[in-house]
């Protein structure tokens, strides 16, 4: 079995579409995922699943939100393996630790691409943060204590992007690979 990794976006958020890790971990276990953990209240699954579709894994988790909560959560699945290819290919600023610099690792629901979302967004302040495409994840890095300077920061909530992307700290990112 191969395993994956699957992030909910925007639940458990000012009591807005409140899900349940602990049931929703129990209803996947009743439909046949194996060894389903969940790190955070934020929507972080991680499991087994006899599958070669991604594509087929994310509507099974949609619709089994859908049917369980009665709500239509965009859902991000990929297998564990890429997520490793993609921190052992993180650009060198990334990730470093530096309390000073606040890292983010964007997932980008298909069918959207990362530049279709780069494009959207625009250039990264120069000075404040520090974007990478690789493959269809966008590294963002930036300061912490100007990130309301940063474009980026201001445009992934204004620019019409919210349902296409979901966004993970590098630590969440390393957890849940390491679970």
């Amino acid at each position: 079995m191969k395993r994956y990794i699957a992030l909910l976006r925007g639940i458990n958020i000012s009591g807005k579409n409140k899900i349940s890790m602990a049931e929703l971990k129990e209803y996947l276990s009743e439909a046949g995922y194996d060894t389903v953990k969940t790190y955070l209240n934020s929507g972080n699954v991680i499991f087994s699943y006899e599958s070669d579709s991604e594509t087929t894994l994310t509507c099974g988790l949609e619709k089994l939100i859908k049917d369980k909560f009665d709500l239509a959560i965009p859902v991000y699945v990929t297998d564990i393996d890429s997520i490793m290819d993609a921190l052992y290919n993180a650009p060198d600023w990334w990730g470093t630790k530096n309390n000073d610099i606040y890292d983010n690792l964007i997932f980008v629901m298909p069918p959207a691409t990362a530049e279709e979302i780069s494009n959207k967004i625009g250039e990264p302040t120069e000075n404040l943060e520090k974007v990478c495409i690789y493959k269809n994840l966008i590294f963002w890095s930036f300061d912490r204590w100007n990130y309301s300077k940063a474009n980026w920061w201001k445009k992934t909530a204004s620019a019409g992007i919210g349902e296409m992307i979901t966004i993970r700290n590098a630590n969440t990112v390393r957890k849940i690979v390491e679970m």
